[in-house]
């Protein structure tokens, strides 16, 4: 992993605001963060992208997101033309 690459997961009790506080504070020192899904937590790739779409709403800021298998990796967007 990359120095500037931190890795958080969710578990069966899914996503909570504690959750996206700790990213959101997260990404005021790093550009890229993977989060991690538990098997127990989602079933179906659908939940995956529910679960991913719901991150870059609530975080504050502009991302883009990429999933890979039971990881969602969150990008923070510069804020370049």
């Amino acid at each position: 992993m990359k120095p500037d690459t931190l890795a958080f997961q969710i578990g069966k009790n899914g996503l909570t605001k504690t959750g996206i506080e700790h990213l959101a504070s997260a990404f005021k020192t790093r550009r890229v963060i993977k989060v991690q899904l538990l098997k127990s937590a989602v079933s179906s790739r659908e939940k995956i992208e529910e679960i991913a779409e719901t991150l870059i709403t609530e975080l504050p800021g502009k991302y883009n997101y990429r999933i890979i298998g039971f990881t969602i990796i969150l990008m923070k967007r510069s804020n370049k033309s």
